[in-house]
């Protein structure tokens, strides 16, 4: 242990000196020793930031460029001479008109807003349900709420595409080409992982709170909305921005089950930017930029639950 003499005045007035414990200077302000920053971490982790922002950055220069520089040139060469580049911001002017942005963003928002509260909403019950109650074949209805995470939506479209069909052709009601075609995939094929983050934070909960409230006579209707969905927000919040972040940025199934039409969300504008013999990359990528701005709104707010959602139950 390596020590530094330092002065002490006692009430008297006379100076002695005692041994003080170097390693005390670097402690935080509650009294926890204080981490050295690791310098080989850091630099790895802004090594793959940088490696992340890279294709962000050509698709940001690319929206800025126009159409001759674009097809005449690589983005990187305007890195390296921004001065002599004609920059204009006409893709942005040409993307939003194109897209209709007033019409396809509304559009994703009504796509994507059941589409996550929906899946949250049910995931939360669920969980409630696989957490405090105790009923027959728990662990294997689990199990298999577990193995459906590993089903790709893409296995199942022409299934789900024949019961819309034969679903309209009985009852009259048209699903597909509808937002409600998009809101049960979309939260179909979210239930499992959802039920999976909230079923192991609920499980990190104090029972002690759980069993004073049915001492007190709640319901679980009223111990699931009082105490178990305010203690949940986190995990609540940090799968909600991930699915968000899915529906939002989804293409593939908004181009199946919605379709081109008055009810497009913007990635399908997105296509439609690049042309027919895909001479519209410019437009694209200023269009991909307008996309951007509500999902990067979103994560920020909330990014502050995300990690603490997603690891919460991974240790006890």
């Amino acid at each position: 242990m390596t020590v530094i003499p330092t002065p002490i005045v006692d009430e008297q007035g006379h100076r002695e000196t005692v041994a003080v414990d170097k390693r005390s200077k670097s402690r935080n302000k509650d009294g926890t020793e204080r981490k050295k920053p690791h310098v080989i971490i850091t630099i790895i982790m802004g090594i793959i930031a940088l490696a992340w922002l890279f294709p962000l950055l050509g698709l940001l220069i690319t929206s800025l460029r126009p159409r001759s520089d674009v097809e005449a040139t690589g983005w990187w060469t305007a890195i390296l001479s921004p001065f002599q580049q004609a920059w204009t911001f006409e893709p942005f002017s040409q993307a939003w008109t194109a897209l209709d942005a007033g019409t396809t963003f509304w559009n994703s928002v009504a796509v994507t807003v059941p589409a996550t509260v929906l899946p949250v909403m049910f995931a939360a019950m669920a969980a409630y349900a696989f957490t405090f109650f105790e009923f027959r074949g728990k662990e294997v209805y689990f199990a298999i709420v577990l193995g459906l995470m590993v089903v790709p939506v893409q296995i199942a479209v022409i299934p789900v595409l024949q019961l819309f069909v034969w679903f309209g052709n009985t009852t009259g009601i048209e699903i597909i080409g509808q937002y409600p075609a998009a809101w049960i995939v979309h939260a179909t094929f979210a239930l499992p992982l959802a039920i999976y983050i909230l079923r192991n934070y609920m499980q990190t909960l104090p029972n002690s709170l759980i069993e004073a409230a049915r001492v007190d006579g709640a319901s679980h209707f009223q111990i699931f909305w009082r105490l178990i969905v305010p203690m949940s927000v986190p995990a609540l919040a940090s799968f909600a921005i991930f699915q968000f972040l899915w529906v939002w940025n989804d293409f593939f199934v908004a181009y199946l089950f919605i379709q081109s039409g008055p009810n497009q969300v913007l990635t399908q504008g997105l296509y439609t930017l690049l042309g027919q013999y895909g001479q519209g990359w410019q437009r694209v990528a200023a269009g991909s930029f307008i996309t951007l701005v509500v999902p990067l709104v979103i994560f920020f707010a909330l990014q502050r639950f995300f990690v603490r959602g997603l690891t919460a139950g991974s240790v006890k």
